[in-house]
């Protein structure tokens, strides 16, 4: 994990994100415990307050939950919704924007489906991403 203290995002996102990415690369996995809130913020000589912060919103999105006594533990499906929510994310950000224009451009459905089936899979097609 890195935080980057010259963002404009706030430090306590920054580990939540990071956490949450953690465990959709399957390096925190499903009922493992995570790095403690002492742990992290000793790591980054940062305010416990403020890991707690960022915990607290994974929490709140039940992805991580707290083993009174032991800590805090991935809980038993958090991949899958972390999957799905950043599919949602991925519709919204880009897929929605690529129809948009593709209409403004008068591109048929056909011809969006074909542009994209050409460049799928980027170089391994001959295409560069």
């Amino acid at each position: 994990m890195q935080l980057d203290f010259q963002s404009d995002k706030p430090i306590f996102l920054q580990i939540a994100e990071q956490i949450e990415d953690a465990i959709f690369t399957g390096a925190f996995a499903e009922e493992s415990q995570i790095p403690s809130t002492t742990e992290l913020s000793a790591k980054f000589s940062i305010n416990p307050a403020t890991v707690l912060k960022g915990m607290n919103k994974l929490t709140d999105e039940g992805l991580i939950y707290k083993k009174r006594g032991l800590g805090m533990f991935v809980s038993q499906g958090a991949a899958e919704a972390i999957r799905y929510k950043r599919q949602q994310v991925f519709f919204e950000q880009y897929v929605v924007t690529l129809i948009t224009e593709a209409n403004k451009l008068g591109l048929s459905q056909e011809e969006l489906i074909r542009l994209i089936s050409d460049n799928y899979g980027g170089e391994e097609n001959g295409h560069k991403k």
